[in-house]
């Protein structure tokens, strides 16, 4: 199915977006010219002048309609917690649940182009355009501050410094497998990792368990943790 079916009733601005997205996941963000986004859409290359401007525009776009609604569900799932807690430190597997357990649901939409848009944000991991990481960092810089303070207050005997080495390996983790690649295909068993229902419970298990893992010996057992340590702002890429 092409992106113009996803949206054959859409408006043209929703028919470049979809367009846009499947070209991207497809190809990349380098190797999809204006030319076969236009001839995807069924647009003409003044409509998308028109509607973004450019394509570096057009690419934010792309990530923007989508991620405005994940970022606001993922807050609100750390601020029903924190509610219930009233004003105690959140459980570990909440915070998880309320960060990664949204997005592993909107990859689950197989039929509004959730899946389809979690693989191309998994997949900005690899792509070499430096633009999108920046847009995406400040995105999510909000984001990311609130869930770090959440962490800290949740694990106050792990270093700072250690639970943001494991939340960006948890991002890391999260992003590979979502991604879409073939690299688990190199095992000896088949895995179907483009199964939504079949990575999402195994994925968030590994994750909690990385965040909850003893500390490595080469981590200073001097080193203040975070609880004695005041927060600062974290400017990290998420997913």
């Amino acid at each position: 199915m092409t992106a113009v079916e996803l949206n054959a009733n859409g408006d043209t601005r929703g028919r470049i977006l979809d367009a846009a997205e499947a070209l991207f996941v497809e190809h990349g963000f380098e190797a999809t010219s204006m030319r076969t986004i236009t001839a995807t859409a069924g647009v003409n290359l003044a409509a998308v002048n028109y509607h973004f401007g450019s394509k570096e525009a057009l690419i934010q776009e792309v990530f923007r309609r989508r991620l405005t609604w994940l970022n606001r569900e993922r807050l609100r799932a750390l601020d029903a917690f924190e509610s219930e807690a009233q004003g105690a430190a959140l459980k570990p597997s909440q915070i998880v649940e309320a960060f990664f357990g949204t997005a592993l649901r909107l990859a689950a939409d197989v039929q509004h182009g959730g899946h389809r848009f979690m693989r191309l944000l998994g997949r900005t991991y690899t792509d070499p355009a430096r633009f999108v990481r920046t847009f995406l960092a400040e995105e999510y810089a909000d984001v990311v501050d609130r869930f770090s303070v959440a962490l800290f207050r949740a694990l106050p005997d792990v270093p700072r410094e250690e639970i943001l080495w494991r939340f960006h390996f948890m991002l890391g983790a999260m992003a590979y497998a979502l991604a879409g690649t073939d690299a688990l295909q190199i095992m000896d068993g088949k895995v179907d990792e483009d199964d939504p229902q079949a990575v999402a419970p195994r994925l968030m298990s590994f994750l909690l368990g990385g965040l909850r893992a003893p500390l490595p010996e080469m981590v200073n057992k001097n080193a203040v943790p975070a609880k004695a340590r005041a927060p600062r702002s974290t400017r990290r890429k998420a997913v």
